[in-house]
């Protein structure tokens, strides 16, 4: 039940909060309708690295993997975190949410991971955002899905090449493109982590089920210290139904694996691509970059202290 003048998605309440009338004494629910935790505000590390490897993964296209990874990372900086983008989908959206352009890059990560004379070094791009580094791609990476099947160890050669840098960064966050073929299974395999960003829409919740089955094998068979980092809900409107019931189904069916973090629609995401750097610096005091500050917030409070770990 929510009281009179907080009407969830309304401007004086962007989060979609609700209070209840029940005997918990006027608890905030958050969007999730779970009590909203107060996530402390981090320490920055006396000393950086090893990196902590998390995956981008969700098989379905425009759910708000890049979105997440670019505002994550930058969040994550504002912090006095060292973080490292890896751009793993041919499409190159990461790197141009950073303002680079893919078609003008001369080694990318297909280079990386194909040619060995290449090392991580020669393709790593300083952003426009001090401590936050990219490993830039474009669209030569689609041919790498077909050549690393000849490959001994196919799975492993994304951890391998991207392995000298991770002492030098606290995070590194792998954008991976929308399937679950072999350049997906690349980052599950080198990650210790794996964070599904989610859209508040019925037909995201259809390919859920067998991502977490192909997450499941994954650790079964190649990654044993993989974990689920969360569900990220993205491009939510708590003033729709549809949003509402959506996340509440989600909530139902995979609980404190879903982050009460929830990431609200807005058109300065977009405005921000265009500009070609993260919300946090776009736009600072925007509902989105207080967002996705709140997350970074809450999956610092998830992970081991410190916050990264070696592998």
């Amino acid at each position: 039940m929510t009281t009179k003048g907080s009407t969830p998605g309304t401007p004086d309440n962007p989060w979609g909060d609700t209070k209840t009338n029940a005997p918990s004494n006027g608890v905030n629910l958050g969007p999730t309708q779970r009590p909203r935790p107060v996530f402390p505000e981090p320490v920055p590390p006396a000393v950086h690295g090893p990196a902590r490897v998390v995956a981008m993964v969700n098989q379905k296209g425009g759910v708000g993997k890049t979105t997440t990874t670019i505002n994550l990372g930058a969040a994550l900086v504002e912090y006095g975190l060292k973080v490292l983008l890896v751009d793993f989908d041919p499409q190159g959206a990461l790197s141009v949410g950073l303002g680079i352009n893919p078609l003008q890059l001369d080694l990318t990560v297909y280079n990386l991971l194909m040619e060995r004379g290449v090392t991580a070094e020669d393709v790593l791009l300083e952003t426009g955002v001090e401590g936050l580094d990219l490993l830039p791609s474009n669209i030569d990476l689609s041919a790498a899905e077909v050549q690393l099947v000849t490959e001994v160890a196919r799975e492993q050669v994304l951890g391998r090449v991207i392995k000298p840098l991770l002492p030098h960064y606290d995070v590194c966050l792998i954008d991976c493109q929308p399937s679950l073929g072999l350049l997906t299974i690349n980052a599950l395999t080198c990650a210790h982590g794996v964070m599904v960003p989610l859209e508040c829409e019925f037909f995201a919740l259809r390919g859920v089920a067998l991502l977490m089955d192909t997450i499941s094998k994954v650790q079964e068979r190649l990654n044993e210290d993989l974990e689920i980092e969360g569900l990220l809900a993205t491009m939510y409107d708590a003033r729709t139904l549809h949003g509402r019931e959506v996340l509440a189904r989600v909530v139902e069916a995979f609980g404190d694996k879903v982050f009460h973090t929830v990431i609200n629609r807005t058109v300065r995401f977009p405005d921000a691509t265009v500009a070609g750097e993260p919300i946090t610096t776009f736009d600072p005091s925007s509902l989105g970059a207080n967002a996705y500050r709140e997350l970074a917030r809450e999956v610092l409070s998830r992970w081991p202290a410190p916050a990264t770990m070696a592998r």
